[in-house]
């Protein structure tokens, strides 16, 4: 007697055979940034393509974006798109999701109006193109972070920036001391040389 496994081989055997002009399903390509990091009260763009081997049909095409909090909460909706977009009416994202693709192009982005800190985590970018309703989602880490006056960086620039300011200025007044004095010297010496002829008459 056969058993379970082999059963199952058998019956995947069968049907390649009985069901030739089945074809395997083909999967919709997404691609998304692996993370966005916005600063907090901007917009920002988190851009999802798409790629189909079907022929995209506007009147059939359906993209949903979702939010997975931090703490590892349940999703959220964000935006879904069929024909025109529909933007949440409730929640955390309502009056900050706006339609941003062109399906046509193969692009499904959104925008995020005034990103505040509760949108830290994780957006999945998911389309359908029927008969092409398989395949991978996109993932954006997402990152509000506070807007700072100057950043780490610019705190550096300015330090070096501020001490090659103060060594030019005292080369250029070390440069100006040395050039007082020569000319000083030059008047002393061109002064001492004519008094030594009106002292001496002698001299011609």
């Amino acid at each position: 007697m056969l058993s379970p496994m082999y059963r199952i081989w058998a019956a995947l055997l069968l049907g390649g055979l009985l069901a030739p002009g089945l074809r395997p399903v083909s999967g919709i390509d997404i691609s998304t940034p692996s993370s966005v990091e916005a600063v907090n009260g901007t917009n920002v763009k988190l851009k999802c393509t798409f790629s189909s081997k079907y022929k995209v049909n506007p009147q059939s095409v359906a993209v949903s974006w979702n939010f997975r909090p931090l703490n590892s909460g349940s999703d959220e909706s964000v935006f879904y798109y069929h024909e025109t977009p529909y933007p949440p009416q409730t929640g955390r994202f309502k009056g900050h999701a706006v339609w941003s693709g062109d399906v046509t192009r193969g692009d499904a982005s959104i925008t995020l109006q005034e990103v505040p800190p509760t949108f830290n985590g994780t957006f999945v970018c998911q389309v359908r193109n029927p008969p092409d309703v398989h395949g991978n989602s996109g993932e954006i880490n997402f990152r509000v972070v506070n807007k700072v006056s100057l950043s780490e960086i610019g705190i550096l620039a300015a330090a070096v920036g501020g001490a090659c300011g103060i060594i030019m200025v005292l080369l250029g007044i070390f440069v100006a001391v040395r050039y007082c004095k020569k000319n000083r010297m030059d008047n002393d010496i061109e002064l001492h040389s004519r008094e030594q002829e009106w002292k001496d008459p002698t001299v011609w």
